[in-house]
């Protein structure tokens, strides 16, 4: 091995290499042979599909009674215990025989028998019943080596355990000749159909190089074979291993049509399309059949009875048997029928997985034809891949004989010459593809991808691995287990550089940062200070002020420091420290801008007030809220926060609830219209008489009325929930991409504004300003709601405006009370009065000039639901502390609005449970919880088990029974799991 110094410039290599991270993961960490040799992480793609053919098997296999009637289904559980035999048993053999026959297009004259065990329990089955020792006129070829030949040791044991089998069979039995078998000097190649009959072959046997070694035979060898076979077909047969060959045969259609129906195929159906392994299925050719029939009439050793080709004429004595193919488990079909029984120790269940499975590949991927395609275009996707990336060859270099089923590589790495080095690199390489990770010699532990688990190369073959890239793969996973692969060898070399390096007595010390924990940024020889320019109390305290004590005691368990009034002496501040100066009656473009256009304060902190553009905060600032536009300093481009230095942050959420209830509650001031101001002045006077006057009163309640939101922000959402509480059909018109997501949750989705208003009693408007166009100076939804939408409307609608006044059209506005479209109209918007003349300015002015036209329609509210809401406005005054704190001393940005600066980095969004978009970290705290998981778990399993067997089950009498058995459980459990979603935040959309 080389010195430290090379090692530690080649760990420096590498270490750079893998910087950015691991690539995108497969969709399928299942790369290996199948599931059954697979162990992964991910259990969800498993349990989803598990639950899928559940209800498959569920809907096709059902019970009977005597005259037929439906009972319902044979579950899994059932037939997975028991079922070897009868009814449903054979109906599960039979239709897999079926679809195997019809999808990968043998031919109506080829007959398929079945039997136990994987590749090497077809080859023996194929071998015992085709070759004899009873005629020495039969020479057979085996494409493998010789066994114990040096070229042939390369491979170990399973590599030469064919041809081993055909030579001890000859060996041992009374006219056996083993000379009479001919191995190939180089294996899969098909000798020409000159040189086949020049050895007497009569058999022709290839043995699945696809499989161990990647190799496949060219189209050239195919048509020597075919050529052969044609010659003299009722006494040339040719034998397959099929592994890895069906889906997967790149030679053209015409030639694979050719090789399904001239050749004998053996297949262990677990690889193809990724079934379940435990048995085989063979395809026979009528003349092989034949053959296979002659053979038992003077067999040479002792029959195979898991073929069950041997019917005793007394069933008292086993040997008397007749030797006969037509009563094996072998499917005819010409009648679409097994010849023979099932013996009890066939897995049925895998008879059913294998029927799933290739239904349900047929229906992603189309035809045989269709993935016979997609096989070599993945072939080439690899070629591709490995053409761009120098670490990595190709195991076969010949691209006529590289398989479309199974890929090898093998890496060339000029830093490592050291096989034995290699060797422990590609092994630790395997370990970080799978779920077990890596531990460095520092102790740090490297998870496991959970991309591939099987990838392992036989051995003699040229290659570090062996992937499985068949037509079942799309192509997308063949570049990310390509990608992961890279990524895993290059991590693993890091690995064993450091274990090198250690021996020399070089080691290096745990990450700084403690696996994630962030890192300090700011500078403790510096003095922070933030302005407060808004009440972050609202509630009065003794002395009839907003109370601010909540946040100060906050901020100064944070460790920073609060001050009343503006900065007085700066030299007195302390260092090191973030400095708050609480301000709230600043409100001015003269106030503010003395203070903050020479970046006096690094920043700030605001609700209502307005920051003028030329105010300056360098480190970025906060709207307690969720709307940006008062925002308007020039550090971050504006109330956008698009194009500044500084972020730009917001505490969306905190008030939402606030905001929706206050409108909720405008509306249930008019609806249900009962006049209670009337009735209580009339109740107080004594004027009323209950059974006399109560029916001039009549009234409607909210449920069953309609109610159009504009809008699925938080604010929208929230009272969306109201509404729907209340019995309201909901509808809700917003960007396409929420559609999914507003379906989810039991709402309309509307596509047009227009669309939702149509015949609603109700319309409530969420949507902010949105950008200004540079233009024309106006704000997106600036008179969104005008006259073709509230036209729309049902008769005498309710309208509330708590989003922005310019929002609607106040001219539309006025149309609508005057032809009875509107009744009533519930606004709340910006006023400001000119303390020097008195003048009004502000999005309320144009409604207040309807009030006079349309009195008692309107409530009119100075923007006053959400921001007079104390407990919502000191905890979106934490949250911005929070924010600031997390900018300065961290680079950390929460909540960002627009462009992220420079040397930032994002943290996405935070907001109050439950309100907005759920995100990962709200998950996170949920599945932190083992009392949590518990739970859910237990309810989703209950309500799956009682609706899956209600689904199942057709008969009424039998639900009815059901639900008499399990109705407590289903509701209990119903409500339990609601509840828990509720509790944790989970019900919207997630971002």
């Amino acid at each position: 091995m080389a010195n430290a110094q090379t090692l530690k410039a080649q760990r420096d290599k590498t270490l750079e290499l893998t910087r950015s991270g691991p690539p995108a993961r497969t969709s399928n960490p299942f790369f290996g042979v199948g599931p059954i040799t697979d162990g992964t992480l991910d259990e969800v793609d498993a349990r989803l599909l598990r639950f899928e053919f559940d209800s498959w098997l569920e809907k096709n296999y059902r019970k009977l009674d005597d005259r037929g009637g439906d009972l319902g289904p044979f579950t899994t559980a059932e037939v997975g215990r028991s079922m070897h035999r009868g009814y449903p048993a054979d109906k599960f053999l039979t239709d897999m025989m079926r679809e195997i026959h019809r999808y990968f297009e043998f031919p109506k004259a080829n007959k398929m028998a079945v039997g136990l065990g994987g590749g090497h329990s077809g080859f023996t089955v194929c071998a015992l019943h085709l070759v004899t020792a009873s005629d020495p006129s039969q020479h057979v070829y085996v494409d493998t080596l010789r066994p114990e030949s040096e070229a042939a040791k390369a491979g170990g044991f399973f590599r030469q355990s064919w041809g081993a089998q055909l030579i001890e069979m000859h060996r041992y039995a009374r006219n056996g000749d083993e000379s009479r078998i001919h191995f190939a000097e180089e294996e899969g190649a098909i000798p020409s159909a000159d040189a086949l009959e020049r050895m007497g072959v009569k058999l022709f046997i290839g043995v699945g190089h696809e499989t161990t070694g990647a190799t496949t035979y060219t189209a050239q060898d195919i048509a020597n074979l075919l050529e052969w076979l044609d010659r003299n077909p009722a006494e040339h047969h040719a034998v397959l291993d099929a592994t890895s060959m069906l889906g997967a045969m790149p030679w053209g259609e015409e030639a694979v049509k050719s090789v399904i129906a001239k050749c004998c195929l053996f297949m262990p159906f677990q690889k193809a399309i990724g079934g379940i392994s435990g048995y085989f299925v063979v395809s026979f050719t009528p003349q092989a059949l034949d053959l296979v029939e002659r053979n038992q009439k003077s067999p040479s050793w002792a029959i195979p009875r898991q073929l069950k080709i041997v019917a005793p004429v007394d069933p008292k004595r086993p040997l008397t048997g007749e030797r006969t193919v037509n009563v094996g488990p072998i499917y005819d079909p010409a009648q679409d029928k097994m010849l023979g029984g099932v013996i009890n120790t066939y897995s049925t269940l895998a008879f059913a997985e294998t029927t799933f499975g290739l239904l349900r590949s047929e229906k992603r991927l189309g035809s045989v034809q269709d993935l016979y395609k997609r096989s070599v275009r993945n072939r080439a996707a690899v070629n591709q891949w490995v053409a761009s990336h120098p670490l990595f060859e190709l195991g076969v270099a010949d691209p006529e004989r590289r398989g479309a089923a199974v890929t090898l590589l093998r890496i060339r790495d000029a830093d490592i010459t050291d096989a034995a080095i290699h060797a422990r690199i590609i092994a630790r390489s395997k370990q970080i593809l799978a779920y077990e990770g890596i531990t460095h010699p520092n102790g740090e532990h490297e998870r496991g991808l959970d991309v591939a688990r099987y990838v392992n190369a036989f051995p003699g073959t040229p290659g570090d691995y062996r992937a499985w890239i068949g037509g079942i793969r799309p192509v997308e996973d063949i570049d990310a287990l390509l990608d992961n692969l890279e990524y895993a060898y290059l991590r693993a070399k890091i690995v064993v550089l450091e274990e090198e390096l250690a021996k020399l007595g070089e080691t290096f010390p745990a990450s700084a940062d403690g696996g994630g924990e962030r890192v300090r940024r700011d500078d403790p020889n510096r003095t922070y200070k933030v302005l407060v320019a808004d009440l972050i109390g609202m509630r009065f305290d003794g002395e009839g002020e907003p109370d601010h004590q909540e946040v100060r005691r906050h901020i100064e368990a944070k460790g920073g420091v609060f001050h009343l009034g503006p900065i007085r002496d700066e030299g007195a501040l302390e260092k090191g420290r973030i400095h708050f100066f609480y301000q709230p009656n600043l409100s001015t473009e003269a106030e503010l801008l003395p203070q903050t256009d020479k970046g006096q304060y690094d920043a700030v902190i605001a609700a209502a007030t307005f920051l003028p553009k030329n105010s300056v905060f360098p480190l970025g600032g906060v709207r307690i809220g969720a709307g940006t536009g008062n925002m308007g300093s020039v550090s971050w481009g504006g109330g956008s926060g698009v194009g500044g230095e500084a972020p730009l942050m917001n505490t969306p959420s905190f008030n939402s609830r606030a905001t929706a209830q206050m409108a909720f509650k405008a509306l249930l001031k008019v609806a249900p219209d009962l006049k209670v101001d009337e009735l209580h002045r009339r109740v107080v006077a004594g004027e009323f008489d209950t059974g006399k006057h109560l029916r001039d009163f009549p009234t409607e309640k909210l449920e069953g009325r309609r109610i159009a939101v504009i809008g699925y922000g938080n604010i929208g959402r929230e009272l969306a929930k109201l509404a729907s509480a209340f019995g309201m059909q909901v509808a809700i018109h917003a960007r396409e991409r929420h559609k999914d997501w507003i379906e989810s949750e039991g709402f309309e989705y509307a596509p047009t504004a227009e669309a939702a208003a149509e015949g609603a009693h109700v319309l409530t408007v969420h949507t902010g300003l949105g950008p200004v166009d540079a233009k024309s100076g106006r704000f997106a939804n600036q008179s969104l709601i005008g006259s073709d939408i509230l036209n729309r409307l049902a008769d005498g609608a309710v309208l509330i405006n708590y989003d922005r006044g310019e929002v609607v059209d106040a001219d539309a506005l006025d149309a609508a009370f005057a032809q009875g479209k509107v009744s009533y109209a519930c606004i709340d918007a910006d006023l400001f009065r000119n303390a020097a003349d008195g003048t009004l300015s502000g999005p309320m002015v144009p409604y207040r000039a309807l009030e006079s036209r349309h009195p008692g329609k309107l409530e009119l509210l100075p923007h006053a639901a959400a921001d007079t809401d104390h407990p919502s406005r000191v905890e979106g005054a934490r949250q911005a502390v929070d924010q600031i704190f997390d900018v300065i001393q961290y680079g950390v940005v929460t909540n960002l609005k627009g462009d992220l600066p420079p040397g930032y980095r994002n943290a996405g969004a935070r907001t109050v449970n439950g309100i907005g978009a759920v995100t990962g970290g709200t998950l996170a705290r949920a599945v932190a919880d083992e009392t949590i998981l518990r739970q859910a778990r237990e309810a989703v399993e209950s309500l799956a088990a009682i609706w899956g067997a209600l689904s199942s089950t057709t008969d009424p009498d039998r639900r009815a029974t059901l639900l008499q058995r399990y109705g407590a459980a289903l509701v209990r459990d119903t409500n339990r799991y609601t509840a828990l979603t509720e509790k944790l935040g989970l019900r919207g959309p997630y971002a």
